[in-house]
């Protein structure tokens, strides 16, 4: 997006910074801090400081005092530190006054994530996401001052360079091309929705896996549907949706479609510009909300997915809870966290996708939750109840159906409730 005129010099050595304005958020930061910490690492830029500073009140300049400034200038310098990286959200004003004086790149979580997130887009559509909300980042950070500082807002970690780096792009073809970037997206979402719509027409349950970023989504996506999908232990190792077929133990076929992971903190440009690629849990018959029940921090985890998820609008979505990676954690662990207030409920089941353990309850659960134990009935629904035939398949208790003279002939698994509907056309 932005062109450096001279040979780039990549940021190597990190110093991490949190600001606090009250001593018992320290251990929250911290937390924070070491996600920043895989966060940057998976960028190939080591961490040579991690630091919380508490202050008794921001300041509008530097977002702390001088003194605080002062001190932390010198250790960046003793350390040879050439970026300086916020947990705090910058405004542009204190990303310039902090460049001005410390003389090395100052950027925030937030140009981190983007990062990142441009590092693993593979599909257009999340490359075009990733450049928006790259976009709309840079658009109030494109300011001449920034030019002697030989770096641009907007470029990426990897993309900022010294010399002569001047700005090609000003305000107004910005916007521009958030304009046409969006456009873009919005002709994809169109495609994507009719494609949709054809797969909804296959009487098939459809189960969206959502969760923390590393919660284990795509590692339970390969052991269930035999499948290779990239699992790897790192945030964000996979961005684009996959869908795949698996086979319930009753045998019906299933799709499951794994989503782009949660994380704290994460900048609302990327929850809007991932609306679409999140639409699949709007149209799922069942939420899996997968938690990676070794992390301490694993409460806060599913604040943030189901808080994300009333953003999307899928707040009145059914949603079954899988506790992943039990074969983490010791058996009187698991126990004790089995009995506590955030583990129980009868939507909650206990899985390792790793060794496979609880993944055969897991599917039975599913069955249950999808209506397909129920016993297989054929029923004849006249063609001006059409709506019947919709709402079985809607429900994802549809095994199959066939056109004839007097109505669609359709074979179910329907739940009570549906059943209630149905029942004066079976046969």
């Amino acid at each position: 997006m932005f062109e450096v005129k001279e040979k780039p010099r990549l940021v190597e050595k990190a110093y991490l910074l949190a600001v606090i304005s009250k001593e018992e958020e320290r251990n929250n930061a911290e937390s924070l801090l070491d996600e920043l910490y895989e966060l940057v690492s998976n960028l190939g830029i080591q961490i040579f400081h991690k630091k919380v500073v508490r202050v008794r009140k921001t300041y509008p300049g530097y977002l702390i005092g001088k003194g605080k400034f002062n001190e932390i200038i010198q250790q960046v310098g003793d350390l040879a530190c050439d970026v300086i990286i916020f947990d705090n959200e910058l405004s542009p004003s204190q990303q310039r006054n902090w460049e001005e004086e410390s003389k090395v790149l100052v950027i925030d979580r937030q140009e981190i994530i983007l990062d990142v997130f441009a590092a693993r887009a593979q599909t257009k559509e999340a490359v075009l996401q990733v450049k928006l909300a790259r976009l709309e980042y840079s658009l109030p950070r494109l300011r001449r001052a920034w030019t002697h500082l030989g770096r641009q807002r907007g470029g990426g970690v990897t993309q900022r360079g010294e010399g002569e780096a001047q700005i090609e792009l000003d305000q107004r073809l910005v916007r521009d091309q958030i304009t046409a970037t969006k456009k873009e997206i919005k002709q994809i979402a169109k495609t994507r929705k009719t494609t949709r719509k054809r797969r909804l027409k296959i009487p098939l349950p459809t189960i969206a896996l959502v969760g923390y970023t590393n919660a284990g989504k795509s590692t339970f996506l390969n052991k269930v549907c035999r499948s290779d999908v990239l699992s790897e232990d790192k945030l964000f190792a996979t961005l684009d949706p996959t869908s795949r077929h698996a086979r319930l133990p009753n045998g019906i076929k299933i799709i499951f479609t794994d989503t782009v992971g949660f994380i704290r903190k994460l900048p609302h440009r990327l929850v809007d510009a991932f609306r679409a690629t999140l639409e699949e849990t709007l149209v799922a018959n069942l939420l899996l909300h997968v938690v990676d029940l070794s992390n301490p921090q694993f409460e806060e985890h599913m604040e943030t997915t189901l808080a994300v998820l009333n953003e999307l609008g899928a707040e009145d979505k059914e949603i079954l809870t899988v506790f992943n990676k039990i074969d983490l954690l010791k058996s009187n662990d698991l126990e004790n966290l089995k009995l506590s207030q955030n583990c129980k409920g009868v939507d909650n089941v206990f899985v390792s996708c790793e060794s496979g353990e609880g993944i055969s309850e897991l599917l039975q659960f599913i069955e249950r939750k999808l209506g397909l134990t129920k016993k297989k009935r054929t029923f004849l629904i006249p063609h001006d109840q059409y709506q019947l035939v919709v709402n079985t398949r809607k429900e994802g208790s549809l095994v199959n159906e066939y056109a004839e003279y007097d109505g669609v002939r359709l074979t179910a698994y329907p739940s009570n409730l549906l059943y209630e509907d149905l029942k004066n056309f079976e046969l």
